[in-house]
């Protein structure tokens, strides 16, 4: 007897149906056909021992599956449930009638209980448009694909609950999760808050404007200045996810088997921190079936490099093009997948490798020469691409001593968020551009005018500071935020002031 069941397979963040074909007949062989790696192969003798502990047979007869379209790879062990329901449905060991209503996916113990899949919000997507009734899995990814609306969720224990629920014989309710609630109630839940943080104001400052604008940072600093528990504040002032972004990022963490087992919706911005030993495929995603790398766990959120030198050149050059694309395209000999990759970079960096210079108590030992080659360890096309560059002093005594709480970040958020909906209605008209950041420099022409007194300022810092051509669009973009926040229509000589001041990189005496 032939049969259909119906599974999916991912392909980027996006899923694709596949229709396992199932024929028992006469015979004694096992072929399983249509491109399967060896986790999909190995089904069969983890189906076998599930069947026989759940009172199941394995037909003793000829078993073909193929699985369509056949030259698509299949991977991964999330096909055992599938397979298994196709065998026992085409040895008519159960009822067929409503296989093709549900899409069914599960990897399966040795006792037919089952185990969690990834990506089961794409899979739920495509169901939906596909017209399928509903979506059979692990009750571990029930909440996450019941984000999707109109589509029947059921999250099964076991095999034998997926049975009796396709012949009848049991009553099961679909999961139901009510999206907008869900969302809005995780909206501003962050661990850490900027009331934490002693001192440091000048850098608040900083860390404020760049959430405004969505400019990437890098602050240099000594050892325990605080630049990691500034750094991990930052998504707390950001604005907050809208239902769009929240789905989309949750796709991209549900592909990459990221969700935690209750949740069902990422409703807050994601702060990734890699360390400086990670590989180029690591970061920017990669593999032999290519999944999302850092880059992209960080899509609509933060990713914090701490120590910056400290990693390969390779790997932080390959950041070059997804940062100015906000997407990472990887090419394989059988297919190209597209990642989103629009995260806000923050770096961290000591000033040189004893960590002082420039310390306002402590001396650096290091040679002449060597604070230079540190620096140079960083590219000028990579560093071209950071609007922010900000110096962090440590904070003395008196303040860290002082129990005064500071500002609360709902608050420096509110400022954000206001300036990011002037960005909004300046960028209506073009697509694709929603801060100051993302600017093209024809548009920096258009927006960013500044009058006379503007233009002199800025050369005489240009000119003094020996700043480098390349900050010259730089101050200008982090200027026109600034101005934002203080809700200026017209950029004016304190705005460009204050930005020529997080440029220091760019200054030809730093590090000489």
């Amino acid at each position: 007897m032939l049969v259909k069941t119906y599974g999916s397979t991912l392909i980027g963040i996006d899923a694709l149906t596949i229709t396992v074909e199932v024929y028992v007949g006469r015979g004694s062989k096992f072929s399983l056909v249509g491109l399967p790696d060896n986790a999909v192969k190995e089904s069969q003798d983890r189906i076998w021992a599930a069947l026989h502990n759940t009172e199941y047979k394995w037909p003793g007869l000829k078993i073909t599956i193929n699985m369509a379209p056949a030259d698509i790879k299949k991977e991964g062990s999330a096909y055992d449930l599938t397979i298994a329901i196709g065998i026992l449905a085409a040895s008519e060991q159960i009822d067929s009638s409503r296989l093709g209503d549900y899409i069914i996916m599960g990897e399966m113990s040795l006792d037919g209980s089952l185990k969690p899949i990834k990506g089961a919000l794409p899979i739920a997507i495509e169901a939906r448009k596909q017209g399928f009734k509903g979506f059979i899995l692990p009750e571990q990814n029930a909440k996450e694909a019941a984000i999707v609306d109109n589509l029947e969720v059921y999250g099964m224990k076991n095999i034998k609950e997926v049975i009796e629920f396709l012949e009848g014989t049991q009553t099961f309710t679909p999961v139901h999760i009510d999206t907008r609630q869900e969302f809005y109630s995780s909206l501003s839940r962050y661990e850490f808050d900027f009331s934490d943080v002693k001192g440091q104001e000048n850098i608040k400052r900083a860390l404020e404007i760049a959430a405004a604008g969505g400019h990437n940072v890098i602050m240099i600093g000594p050892p325990g200045s605080g630049k990691t528990m500034l750094a991990k504040r930052l998504p707390s002032i950001l604005p907050p996810l809208n239902l769009h972004e929240a789905l989309e990022t949750t796709k991209i963490h549900s592909v990459a088997g990221k969700l935690g087992k209750s949740d069902s919706l990422v409703s807050v911005r994601p702060f990734r921190s890699p360390h400086h030993t990670i590989s180029d495929a690591g970061l920017v995603g990669g593999g032999t079936y290519p999944g999302p790398g850092e880059i992209s766990l960080a899509h609509n959120g933060v990713l914090f490099l701490d120590e910056l030198p400290e990693f390969k050149r390779s790997v932080l050059e390959v950041m070059r093009q997804p940062m100015e694309d906000r997407i990472v395209t990887i090419s394989r000999a059988r297919q190209t997948v597209e990642f989103p990759a629009g995260f806000m970079l923050v770096a961290a960096m000591n000033p040189c490798p004893c960590g002082y210079y420039n310390h306002p108590t402590i001396e650096c030992t290091c040679a002449p020469g060597m604070v230079q080659r540190y620096l140079n360890k960083i590219s000028g096309p990579l560093l071209d691409r950071i609007d922010i560059h900000i110096e962090v002093i440590p904070v003395p005594f008196g303040e860290l001593s002082n129990m005064k709480e500071g500002e609360k970040s709902e608050k420096i958020r509110e400022r954000v968020v206001a300036a990011r909906k002037i960005q909004t209605e300046r960028y209506k008209n073009s697509p694709g551009i929603h801060a100051n950041a993302q600017m093209s420099s024809k548009q920096i022409r258009k927006i960013c005018r500044i009058d006379e007194a503007g233009q002199t300022l800025l050369k005489n810092a240009m000119e003094k500071l020996s700043l480098s051509a390349r900050a010259y669009d730089r101050i200008l973009r982090v200027a026109r935020t600034i101005a934002d926040l203080d809700n200026s229509e017209n950029i004016l000589t304190e705005h460009l002031a204050e930005a020529i001041n997080y440029r220091s990189l760019d200054r030809d005496s730093w590090g000489r």
